[in-house]
């Protein structure tokens, strides 16, 4: 078996067993095969590298690498020889004594109240393409979805009676979102006014449809948003993750409960959600800075 067959069979366990996301599974093979480049320049095999190897491939990543992207690399590894470990094809972990870098957490970037309400009413909705981008922008801020979860929405899985969104999330986990009032008045309309009129085929599942009645990518969405967001005057850096980030701030700074904020987010883990508390902290200490006669 060679290398690469050990990398492809590790990518492929790593789907069967924790669902993997797509991102994941190219982030990692584009990780495991700089590594494996690394070594082949070295002289080296994926199970034989040996600790000054790994201590030197670290080192040249610091040079030219956030991070981020160098904690990234080792937890892929990491996986990769806790793997190898357990189909014993190693006798020893040899990232066990290798320490990552430290990351200093930084607040993701979001918008105001005002600057929401803004992008939210620059799509033009008398016509079908408007109506579905500002039916997905509400979707997005009052749900909180990954962009890849909101492209990937099927009408089955909305339940207007309810006002819920059934949504399936990272590794196949799935969870119910409420909609809320405004959210569902569009969606409605949307679904009266404008599907029908973007597809050619209404029997296809995409709740917002792309090219040819399939799903819709993440890279037209991104598009799609740059340009209202150039419409609305918003001149912060945007991408379909910053209104995530702006309803889980909103929520907070409304007086939302962490943990609920976090089922609503789909985290698995609460210490991703408490990066919010420090975002809302920091609007309040603005707040207070500005209005504050002894700010």
């Amino acid at each position: 078996m060679t290398d690469a067959d050990r990398r492809d069979a590790f990518l492929d366990a790593l789907w069967l067993e924790r669902g993997a996301s797509e991102h994941t599974l190219s982030a990692y093979r584009h990780d495991l095969s700089t590594w494996m480049g690394y070594l082949e320049a070295q002289g080296r095999s994926l199970l034989d590298p040996g600790e000054p190897t790994l201590l030197a491939f670290v080192e040249a990543r610091r040079e030219s690498h956030h991070a981020r992207s160098i904690a990234r690399a080792l937890s892929c590894l990491r996986r990769f020889y806790r793997w190898a470990l357990g189909e014993g094809l190693i006798d020893h972990d040899p990232l066990a004594e290798i320490e990552p870098p430290r990351i200093h957490p930084s607040l993701p970037s979001t918008l105001e109240e005002a600057e929401v309400e803004r992008l939210l009413n620059a799509p033009d909705v008398e016509t079908p393409l408007g109506l579905r981008d500002r039916t997905m922008l509400e979707v997005l801020y009052a749900c909180g979805l990954r962009v890849s979860e909101l492209v990937g929405l099927t009408v089955s899985a909305v339940n207007p009676r309810q006002g819920v969104v059934l949504i399936r999330g990272k590794g196949d986990k799935e969870r119910l979102v409420p909609l809320g009032e405004e959210a569902l008045a569009w969606l409605e309309r949307y679904l009266r006014q404008g599907r029908n009129e973007l597809m050619s085929d209404i029997r296809r599942p995409p709740l917002f449809p792309g090219r040819n009645d399939g799903f819709m990518t993440r890279q037209t969405f991104w598009y799609r948003l740059k340009h209202y967001a150039e419409l609305a005057a918003i001149d912060k850096p945007l991408s379909p993750h910053t209104l995530r980030h702006a309803f889980a701030t909103h929520l907070l700074n409304h007086g939302a409960n962490l943990r609920v904020v976090q089922l609503l987010l789909g985290h698995s883990d609460l210490s991703t959600t408490q990066i919010y508390t420090h975002v809302a902290q920091a609007r309040l200490e603005a707040l207070h800075a500005q209005h504050h006669p002894r700010g």
